[in-house]
C-alpha cells in the first residue's frame, strides 16, 4: 500500500476507503510501496507525494470542522425528537434515523483526523475493522433514509388515499430495520477486507483483497455508484418531479417554500455525491487498465481527495435540510430552548403555537388538503 496514498486518503470517505490501495494498476501487494503508480510498459514511476502532503496539512482541518458542526446539528435533531416530541409519525422515525446515521458517520471523523495528520494508523486492527464499517453503514443508511423521505413525501401528495394505509409509525419502523439492514450488509465488504497491516514500517488501516484481486476493488467502487447514488437519485428525481407537478396545483401562501425546499434536497443531494461517482466511474476504469496515463493517476489521486471532501459535508447539511428548515421542527426546537435555556426572545415568533396542534389550522389559514399536502414538504 501507498502510504503516501493512504495517508492521502486517510480517513477516506466511504465510496472509496475499500480501494485508495490498489490504484495503481500494476501494485504488488507483496512487495513496499513507495508513494508512486509504476507503469512498466513506458518504464516510469508517478509520484504522488505532493498530493500526500497537501492532504495531511489540509484534511486533518477540514474533518475537525466536519465532526463539530455534523455532531452539533444531528445530536441536536436527536434531543429535540426523543426529548420533546412523541414520535407518533412515519416522518419523525425517518428524521430520526437520518439523524442517526449520520452520526455514525460523523463520529469516525475523529479517526480519520489522526490517521491523516501522523500518517498512521495507531488504534488496532478491531478499530480499524470497526470504524471502517461503521463509515460505509453510515452512508449508506444516510442515502437510504433521504430516498425514503422522499417516497414517503411522494406517497403524502401524489398517493395521499393509498398514504393513508401505508403512512403508519408501524410500517415506518419496519422500513428503517430493513434499511440498516441493507446497509450493513452492503457495508459487509469493508469489515471483511479491511485491516490493520504494516507498510514501510508504519501500520495503516487499508483493505487487503484476497489476491490483490482487481475485482473486489471493482464491485466495491460499483456498488457505491449503483446502491449509494444511481438507484437514490433517480428514485428522488421520480419522486420530487410528481411532488412539484402537484403542487403547482396547490393554491397555499407556502407553496413556493415547499417547491424551493424540494429544488435544494434534490439539487444538494446531486452536487455532493456526483463528484465522488465519477471520480470512482474513473478510477474503475484505471483499475480495469483503460486508463494508463501518469499525469491522468496523479489528476484522480488528486480528485479522489476533493471529491471526498466535498461530499463529507452533506452529513452536515442533513440537519440543515430535513429538520431547522421545517416550520414543525423549528417549532418544537424552540420549545426546548425556551425550556432550557430560556431563549424566549429568540422564539417569540412560535410562542403562539405552545397550547396548539401545529397541524391545526387558525381561522386565517383553515384546514385543506391542499394545505396539509404542503406541510408534508416543510
Amino acid at each position: 500500500m501507498d502510504e503516501n496514498l493512504t495517508h492521502l486518503l486517510a480517513g477516506e470517505s466511504l465510496e472509496h476507503l475499500e480501494q485508495v490501495d490498489y490504484l495503481s494498476p500494476t501494485f504488488n501487494s507483496s512487495a513496499p510501496y513507495d508513494g508512486s503508480f509504476l507503469y512498466p510498459d513506458i518504464d516510469i514511476n508517478c509520484g504522488l507525494e505532493n498530493i500526500s502532503s497537501f492532504a495531511s496539512t489540509f484534511f486533518p482541518v477540514l474533518y475537525s470542522v466536519l465532526f463539530v458542526t455534523g455532531l452539533m446539528g444531528n445530536a441536536l435533531v436527536v434531543w429535540v425528537l426523543i426529548g420533546f416530541k412523541k414520535i407518533n409519525a412515519m416522518t419523525d422515525v425517518y428524521l430520526l434515523n437520518l439523524a442517526i446515521s449520520d452520526l455514525l458517520f460523523v463520529f469516525s471523523l475523529p479517526f480519520l483526523v489522526q490517521y491523516s495528520a501522523v500518517e498512521q494508523w495507531t488504534f488496532g486492527n478491531a478499530m480499524c475493522k470497526i470504524i471502517s464499517s461503521a463509515y460505509f453503514v453510515g452512508f449508506y443508511s444516510s442515502a437510504f433514509f433521504i430516498t425514503i423521505m422522499s417516497v414517503d413525501r411522494y406517497l403524502a401528495i401524489v398517493r395521499s388515499v393509498h398514504a393513508l394505509q401505508v403512512r403508519t409509525t408501524a410500517h415506518a419502523i419496519v422500513t428503517s430495520l430493513v434499511l440498516w439492514a441493507v446497509a450493513i450488509l452492503a457495508s459487509a465488504p469493508a469489515f471483511l477486507f479491511f485491516q490493520e497491516a504494516e507498510d514501510n514500517n508504519r501500520a495503516m488501516c487499508i483493505p487487503h483483497y484476497p489476491n490483490g484481486n482487481n475485482g473486489w476493488k471493482i464491485f466495491s467502487n460499483f456498488e457505491v455508484n449503483v446502491l449509494g447514488w444511481l438507484i437514490p437519485l433517480g428514485i428522488l428525481f421520480f419522486c420530487y418531479y410528481n411532488i412539484l407537478k402537484n403542487l403547482q396545483k396547490c393554491h397555499t401562501q407556502n407553496k413556493y417554500k415547499a417547491m424551493k425546499l424540494v429544488f435544494v434536497v434534490v439539487t444538494v443531494f446531486f452536487l455532493f455525491w456526483t463528484p465522488i461517482n465519477i471520480v470512482l466511474f474513473l478510477d474503475s476504469l484505471q483499475n480495469m487498465y483503460i486508463i494508463d496515463d501518469c499525469h491522468a493517476s496523479q489528476r484522480l489521486a488528486l480528485a479522489l481527495e476533493l471529491a471526498e471532501a466535498f461530499s463529507l459535508a452533506h452529513c452536515c447539511l442533513n440537519p440543515v435540510i430535513y429538520a431547522f428548515v421545517g416550520e414543525k421542527f423549528k417549532k418544537y426546537l424552540c420549545e426546548a430552548f425556551q425550556k432550557y435555556a430560556r431563549f424566549l426572545l429568540r422564539c417569540k415568533d412560535y410562542t403562539a403555537f405552545s397550547g396548539h396542534s401545529f397541524d391545526k389550522r387558525s381561522s386565517l389559514h383553515p384546514a385543506s388538503s391542499q394545505s396539509s399536502f404542503v406541510d408534508t414538504v416543510l
